[in-house]
């Protein structure tokens, strides 16, 4: 059997482990938190959002990061110290605009495809993750909002998805609890919510029931290729393991595998430098509050159905009866895992103005850094070496890309790296 290392537990590493296993490989899932799902997986907006498959690469989203980078709050900040990562990374967002149109249209048919594969994989495996089938509602504010968006949804439609326009009244009836004034929208009825950590840990206990290994608390220094296996393949990770009641110190260990698929997030880069790749991810951060919905008022003053907010750039999620999910904000100032007051403050006010009713006492903030490409497109392909994949980039489509590229590598896999029947099986075929 083929032994495949997935270097990191999040939501393209646990639906990547998943969908291997299911192709008869024998897996292991490196990670250097205790359980899965607790960085960029943990608390984002929640959306399975084929509706908000645009990618950025426009100048009319340039044009908006400008003057956003003049406003304190507004959805982008950007840190204007020197880094050459950041600038250069830049430049190559810029470069991507001429395919604006193309990659839009593509990541709408891969959200389609992934969102069927999810559905199959939480009905199949009993794996509840507070879904919510009530559609996405974008709304904006004005005329030249709409216009754009018009022309957004003739390229979703490009890509197979289905969605209408609807009036302020249409709004107003579609979520009653909404407040303020609109220009009109957009409602998505396919498009749908859910807890992407409750099913990225639920699928992580499905695959150690299917005999997925997990090794937790384990930073993974570097992932090597060693060529020492059929075709060139055969990677070593070595990786420090975190010291336990039996261990005074971390352990230093590197283990040996037939292969390796990188879902690593904002670190796969550094992995992919060392095995001779270039994954040029910069780290976008996002921010949340779920607002805990603690009294009968707050619970039927939140909104079912879920929001994007286009001016503000906010989306929402209900996420069960008590928990109410508001992101958003765009962050480009590195590696950084701060939670500003600044950014959660903007989500609050917002919250407070367009759900009066919702009491916001009980609030808990949330910030994760979003792997993000410079074509807004994710790196789902096999690495120069033989047995190196990479299944990382999504940005902030992760949760909604994801089941939909763990399909895809774990194909790449096996097309390149086909499970070996057992011996008695090759006798009985020879014979």
């Amino acid at each position: 059997m083929r032994h495949i290392a997935v270097i990191g537990a999040g939501i393209t590493g646990v639906t990547t482990a998943y969908a291997l296993s299911q192709k008869g490989y024998d897996v292991t899932v490196i990670d250097r938190q205790r359980y899965s799902a607790m960085e960029t997986s943990f608390a984002n907006g929640g959306q399975l959002s084929a509706s908000n498959a645009e990618v950025w690469n426009s100048w009319a989203t340039v044009l908006k990061g400008m003057k956003w980078m003049f406003t304190a709050d507004a959805p982008l900040l950007v840190n204007p110290m020197p880094s050459w990562h950041k600038y250069s990374w830049m430049a190559e967002f810029l470069a991507n605009i001429p395919n604006y149109e193309a990659n839009t249209v593509e990541t709408t048919r891969l959200a389609i495809q992934a969102r069927n594969h999810m559905f199959d994989i939480a009905r199949r495996e009993g794996i509840d993750f507070d879904h919510e089938t009530r559609g996405i509602l974008h709304v904006y504010r004005d005329k030249e909002a709409q216009d754009h968006a018009r022309k957004v949804s003739a390229l979703y439609a490009k890509g197979g998805l289905e969605r209408r326009e609807v009036t302020p009244e249409e709004i107003r009836s579609i979520e009653p609890t909404l407040r303020g004034t609109f220009h009109g929208g957009f409602f998505t009825p396919s498009d749908s919510t859910g807890d992407i950590h409750k099913f990225t840990y639920g699928l992580a206990e499905v695959c150690r029931r299917n005999g997925v290994r997990f090794i937790s608390e384990a930073s993974v220094e570097r992932v090597t290729h060693t060529g020492t296996g059929a075709g060139g393949t055969g990677v070593e990770v070595s990786f420090t393991v975190a010291p336990d009641a039996e261990d005074a110190l971390p352990r230093a260990e590197t283990l040996s595998f037939d292969g390796a698929v990188i879902c690593a997030g904002i670190g796969s880069r550094a992995i992919a430098a060392g095995l001779g790749d270039r994954v040029n991810i910069y780290p976008v951060k996002g921010y949340s509050i779920t607002v805990m919905l603690d009294d009968e008022e707050s619970q039927s003053s939140a909104p079912w159905v879920s929001l994007l907010d286009d001016k503000t750039k906010i989306v929402t999620s209900r996420l069960g009866k008590d928990r109410f999910r508001v992101a958003g904000t765009a962050e480009f100032n590195g590696e950084n895992r701060d939670i500003r007051a600044d950014r959660i403050r903007p989500l609050v006010d917002w919250t407070r103005r367009l759900f009066p009713g919702v009491n916001t006492a009980r609030v808990v903030p949330w910030a994760g850094l979003r792997p993000m490409m410079p074509d807004m497109m994710p790196r789902v392909a096999a690495g120069k070496k033989p047995g190196v994949f990479y299944n990382t980039g999504h940005g902030h489509l992760g949760w909604t890309l994801s089941c939909a590229t763990a399909e895809i590598i774990a194909a790449k896999v096996a097309d390149t790296m086909p499970v070996e029947p057992p011996a008695p099986l090759l006798r009985m075929a020879a014979e």
